[in-house]
Formats: structure tokens, C-alpha cells, sequence
């Protein structure tokens, strides 16, 4: 599914341009931005059976999944955060790094400082993202979006990974799909703590900025396959579309 341009989320100021459903793209940003290369890069998840994903390189530290937004999508999404207000959730590692989405077409860049942001990767100095990231210590998920809105730090990245992808920037840049984001964390206290984390205490959350927060998605066993089981029975398994995409943030330089 990779060469998809899209990006959504409600407006506030210009909409940006979508960028490119791409691992290629995708890890041109992320280096851009200041990511290591030989640290981690992104990849394509072909397809939910075992045996695709045992083609993806390990150890898998993030996943981002690209679907489409539909009526019955939208529906139970404000049914979930309905109850997840009213009845709450497992408690989330307080250290898990989500931000609100306020920028429309912003989807794809926050699913990438999502994924990057919580895996165990090396940024360099004084880059972007390392900026970023310092900038946004201790404030609020809404003060991270407004952060984002005005800061010039990605502006340059964004521009240049939204044009050098495989396919033309839409004139039209309305869409109805959308990038969300997969993490591993542990099980509160463990990271707070500075404790071992229990052989069944780490967690898939769920990292998307149109929700009310970050969300707990069950044990993480077999991070990938988890993440997978997940999107084929809660995503895949309610529409007929097939706009569907997985990229995986991996361990090491990218495969020549």
C-alpha cells in the first residue's frame, strides 16, 4: 500500500501538505530530523499472516498504521472515547510522549514523533526532533500541538519528504485517511521506577492525536504480531476498503 499521499486532522491554520504512505519517505524524515541512521529506519509490514511478518526486520519499536476514516470508523471511535472517559482505561506509563492532533493534515508527521519519540533511539545533538523534545517537557498534550503549529523546526523536513515521494501532491488535499501509531511501554511503575519489567508486563498503546489520549491495546507478548492481531480485528476486519498500510520503525541501518 506504500505510495499513498495522506495526512488528516482538524484545522488550524493552513492545512499541510500529506505526506507519502512511504518508508522511504518516512525514514528521510526521521533522519532529517535528526534520527541516528544507523540507529533505526522504517520498513513495509506486507501483510498480517505470520509468515509476512516474519520478514520484517527485528527488533520491530514502533509501528504506523494508515486506514481509512469512515462513518462506522468515526462512530466507534466517539463511543470508545465516550466510555474510556466515563469508565477509564489500565493506567499508561506516564513517560509515553502523545500529543494533540490541531493541524490538518498533521496526521502523518505526529504518527512519525510518536513512533520516534517513545523507541529506544539515538537523535543527534542539537537536531529537530532533540529540540523538540525539549521544548515540550513538561507541557500539556494541547501546549505540544500549539508547539507544533508555530514551530519552525519541521517546517523545512515536512516541505521537502512531502514532495520527494513516488507520487504528485494532490491539489486537493481533503482526504479520508488517516496515520495512527502503535509503541511498546511498560506496565506503570516500571519505567517510573527504574524496576525490571515483569515478563508479562509490557504494554501496545495506541498513539493517535484525534483520540482523547493515549490508549492501552492489551499485553505485549510479540510486539508486531500483537500489533497485527489488533488492526485485523479492530480495523480490517468492519470496512471492505483496502486503503490499508502498515511501516515499521526497526532496529538498525536500512537493508541495501
Amino acid at each position: 500500500m506504500s505510495g499513498t499521499k495522506t495526512e488528516s486532522g482538524s484545522a488550524s491554520g493552513g492545512p499541510w501538505i500529506p505526506l507519502e504512505s512511504n518508508p522511504e519517505v518516512l525514514t528521510q524524515w526521521a533522519v532529517k530530523a535528526g534520527l541516528v541512521e544507523s540507529q533505526a529506519h522504517f520498513e513495509d509490514i506486507y501483510g498480517l499472516d505470520n509468515d509476512l511478518l516474519g520478514m520484517v526486520t527485528q527488533p520491530v519499536k514502533a509501528v504506523i498504521l494508515l486506514f481509512p476514516i469512515t462513518d462506522a470508523y468515526e462512530q466507534k471511535r466517539r463511543e470508545e472515547d465516550a466510555r474510556l472517559i466515563a469508565e477509564g482505561q489500565p493506567r499508561i506509563d506516564p513517560t509515553v510522549f502523545w500529543m494533540k492532533q490541531t493541524i490538518s493534515n498533521a496526521c502523518g508527521t505526529m504518527a512519525l514523533l510518536h513512533a520516534l519519540i517513545n523507541s529506544d533511539v539515538t537523535f543527534a545533538p542539537e537536531s529537530p526532533i532533540e529540540k523538540f523534545i525539549d521544548i515540550c517537557k513538561d507541557k500539556t498534550p494541547e501546549e505540544r500541538a500549539k508547539i507544533l503549529e508555530t514551530t519552525p523546526l519541521f517546517a523545512n523536513i515536512h516541505a521537502d519528504a512531502a514532495s520527494g515521494g513516488q507520487t504528485a501532491v494532490p491539489t486537493d488535499l481533503d482526504t479520508d485517511l488517516h496515520f495512527t501509531c502503535f509503541v511498546q511501554a511498560p506496565a506503570p511503575p516500571a519505567r517510573e521506577q527504574g524496576t525490571p519489567v515483569a515478563p508479562d508486563g509490557m504494554r501496545v498503546i495506541e498513539l493517535d492525536g484525534r483520540r482523547i489520549g493515549p490508549i492501552d491495546r492489551g499485553q505485549s507478548a510479540d510486539f508486531l504480531k500483537d500489533v497485527a492481531k489488533f488492526v485485523r480485528t479492530t480495523y480490517v476486519a468492519h470496512t471492505a476498503s483496502v486503503n490499508f498500510s502498515m511501516i515499521a520503525l526497526c532496529g538498525g541501518p536500512s537493508p541495501e
